[in-house]
């Protein structure tokens, strides 16, 4: 099941009002599957973060459209099941982190205040700021301020969660948590749709990919398959007498054949790996690689 199908979706801005009109979407169309972690990838200007807009209504495409939850219009009930954390969220930093929740969670929940700190509690303690709760946004860190985003996140319990760059300006311990909250967010059951250019988390995070190059969609499918396809080939390690060796071969029938005639040597076979290419590796050769002997700037 799919929890949005965007179908030919096309944006055009003008940077300044003599200036020609750019296509920044053109004729776009993927799905966002239910039950997985969805990474969005593309380089900077490929237009990933106004698909996100135009999914959350908050720009409208010039042409296409977009069903959500099998309807065709994003209604309040619609929102309702849908989280959001921007790339660049605005923080009221007078508020406390229990304040800033409270206030999300008046305006997107049906709580009782009862219920509704208590949930505040739950996130809190999920996010690990419980023990800043008090402490006014305008004192958080960087990683901290990802954190209680998250947790607004997450505060009227959506089914679809969506994350532009929440990985962005952390360090490798914020990066870390903030992995393990998507995977546990989406083994609560919930979607998860998140852009990122940390291609090394991404590939750990998701099952699918969804792929944008100048607007256009380039590819759409699970990360395992971008990955196996490409070049892959089998590693075998292995003990000739005191001596390690390693041979490489392309598939299945060959390491069958190897791995019979090192047994009949003698030799012990220590390990039988796929060497297969990162995702990484993949976008700068076939996304980046590419746009550059276009003549196309991806900075």
């Amino acid at each position: 099941m799919n929890l949005v199908e965007v179908h030919n979706l096309t944006k055009s801005f003008k940077r300044h009002f003599w200036s020609e009109t750019k296509k920044v979407i053109d004729e776009l169309s993927f799905d966002i599957p239910s039950g997985v972690i969805t990474g969005f990838l593309g380089a900077n200007g490929a237009g990933k973060t106004t698909t996100m807009k135009c999914v959350l209504g908050l720009i409208f495409p010039d042409s296409g459209d977009i069903t959500y939850f099998g309807k065709k219009s994003l209604t309040t009930e619609i929102k309702k099941k849908i989280g959001f954390l921007p790339e660049q969220p605005y923080f009221y930093s007078y508020l406390t982190g229990v304040e800033f929740l409270k206030f999300y969670g008046e305006i997107s929940t049906k709580l009782t205040r009862r219920d509704l700190l208590l949930r505040i509690d739950y996130l809190l303690k999920k996010v690990d700021l419980y023990h800043a709760k008090d402490k006014a946004l305008r004192q958080y860190s960087k990683g901290m301020l990802q954190k209680i985003g998250f947790a607004q996140a997450l505060i009227h319990e959506p089914e679809l969660l969506i994350l532009d760059e929440p990985l962005s300006g952390l360090d490798p311990d914020g990066r870390h948590y903030l992995n393990e909250l998507i995977k546990e967010t989406a083994k609560e059951g919930r979607s998860v749709f998140f852009s990122s250019h940390l291609l090394h988390d991404t590939e750990k995070l998701c099952e699918n990919l969804v792929i944008l190059k100048d607007g256009r969609l380039f590819y759409q499918g699970p990360t395992r398959n971008i990955l196996d396809n490409l070049n892959a080939k089998y590693r075998i390690s292995f003990l000739r007498g005191h001596q390690q060796e390693t041979i490489f071969v392309n598939n299945q029938d060959e390491i069958q054949s190897h791995l019979k005639d090192l047994l009949s040597q003698d030799c012990i076979i220590e390990e039988v790996e796929q060497d297969r290419i990162t995702l990484e590796e993949y976008f700068v050769k076939n996304v980046l690689e590419k746009k550059n002997e276009a003549g196309l700037d991806h900075s």
